[in-house]
């Protein structure tokens, strides 16, 4: 079956994407991973899961949170470090897509960001298989628009009166 996807909010020339196809991690915590980072700045999120990889920031587990110890302010969480690892891994790869396009790197922000679970692939085994644990997951990141300084807005403010001013003046002949 293939994904439809159409970006009709997005800008197509000012977003990157990226695409890990049936990665060897769990998709409950992926799920939980996407919802901590999404509509994030790229570099909080990396340095977030830099964080969770060494144990020094927990994922909040809000949806699946069954038999899951508190930890200190927020309540049940985890420290994922293979899933964390993996989507640092395509954080990077999107970082990458983005400077190829050209895209400023330093204000970029994750606008979607979703996991799915790919097809369950059976492990080896000798009386009984299992199935392994693999999830899709789609990160898409789009430059932020900056604003103008004020400076900038009073030059653009003064090109225009004189702008106006000529005008009038070709009138006038």
């Amino acid at each position: 079956m293939a994904n439809n996807y159409t970006f009709k909010d997005y800008d197509k020339d000012n977003m990157a994407r990226v695409l890990g196809r049936a990665l060897p991690i769990s998709f409950k915590q992926s799920v939980e991973i996407c919802s901590l980072i999404r509509g994030r700045e790229l570099s909080y999120a990396k340095d977030a899961l830099s964080k969770i990889m060494e144990h020094k920031k927990a994922v909040p587990f809000r949806r699946f949170r069954h038999n899951i110890g508190h930890k200190t302010k927020i309540g049940p969480g985890r420290y994922p470090e293979r899933a964390s690892n993996e989507i640092l891994k395509l954080m990077n790869s999107v970082e990458a897509n983005a400077q190829f396009k050209g895209l400023n790197t330093a204000n970029l922000f994750i606008t979607h960001i979703n996991a799915n679970e790919a097809g369950k692939v059976m492990r080896a085994g000798r009386k009984r298989s299992r199935r392994a644990k693999r999830t899709n997951i789609e990160i898409v990141v789009q430059a932020k628009a900056t604003k103008p300084s004020t400076k900038e807005k009073t030059i653009a403010s003064e090109k225009a009166t004189i702008q106006k001013i000529q005008n009038v003046e070709e009138k006038k002949r």
